[in-house]
């Protein structure tokens, strides 16, 4: 099965991204069918370029567009740059949301209900 992906491009701490058609079980990075545009989210503002054509007759042959290109087509896509130290400061921030939670459950009171027996 063919998909329509992204493929990173250009060096260490400056991403460049080159959308392809490839097959689905290939390598990030690995040999690609045909070169469909590019993507750089390194300049401000970032660069975008596709050819439809060539996407859309990839679609009509089976093709499968991924998320990220999907987004990218419908001017949806916001590129997040990778923060190291934003893992430790999400962690610290679950701890305390865990902790909260764990005051709130230790006071509010356990009411046990009562079993009423119908007879009849």
């Amino acid at each position: 099965m063919v998909k329509i992906r992204l493929t990173r491009t250009g060096r260490k701490n400056l991403p460049s991204y080159r959308i392809v058609a490839i097959e689905h079980t290939t390598k990030r990075d690995g040999q690609y069918i045909e070169i469909l545009g590019f993507f750089n989210p390194s300049k401000n503002p970032a660069e975008f370029q596709i050819d439809k054509d060539k996407v859309n007759e990839w679609v009509k042959n089976g093709a499968q567009v991924s998320d990220s290109v999907q987004e990218l087509i419908d001017g949806t896509y916001k590129y997040v740059k990778y923060e190291p130290n934003k893992k430790e400061e999400v962690a610290k921030k679950s701890e305390e949301v865990v902790d909260e939670k764990e005051k709130v459950a230790e006071e509010t009171p356990v009411v046990a209900e009562e079993k009423t027996e119908v007879t009849e």
